[in-house]
């Protein structure tokens, strides 16, 4: 049986830095044990989350931090591998990796994205997802 585990949400708004700071630090002292950070990155009000997440988990001791989810169609996957496996191990394993296909495809779009019309129009192109994912799931597997 699992362990029920409990965490807080944030929204990586930049006018809100001390605040999310705050909250993150508040959380780890509580004994929290998840903390998720929105990832959009085509909204300019944001931080890159995971610029974001490298500073939460220096600031944190205990808190499992995590995009909630990475956007992978702007997020190439050999470097957001790089990244994930970077992070987890710079903060002793305390970093978590959720995917997925996005949410506003015009932003996705503007930002070099899969346009939203080939997204729509062939779920199963889906812009390469899958061969996004399965690179993901070998960039897992320890090298030889």
């Amino acid at each position: 049986m699992r362990t029920v585990q409990f965490g807080i949400s944030l929204v990586p708004n930049i006018a809100d830095m001390s605040q999310l700071r705050e909250l993150a630090r508040l959380a780890d002292a509580l004994g929290l044990d998840l903390l998720g950070i929105q990832d959009h990155p085509y909204v300019s009000r944001f931080f890159d989350t995971m610029s974001l997440i490298s500073v939460l988990l220096a600031e944190t001791g205990r808190l499992r931090i995590f995009p909630n989810v990475a956007s992978l169609p702007l997020r190439p996957p050999a470097l957001l591998a790089k990244s994930a496996a970077s992070l987890d191990m710079l903060s002793g394993g305390r970093f978590e990796l959720g995917i997925g296909a996005g949410a506003s495809w015009e932003g996705i779009a503007a930002m070099g994205g899969a346009a939203a019309h080939t997204r729509r129009s062939d779920p199963g192109a889906g812009g390469g997802y899958r061969d996004h994912a399965s690179h993901l799931e070998r960039a897992r597997q320890p090298a030889l």
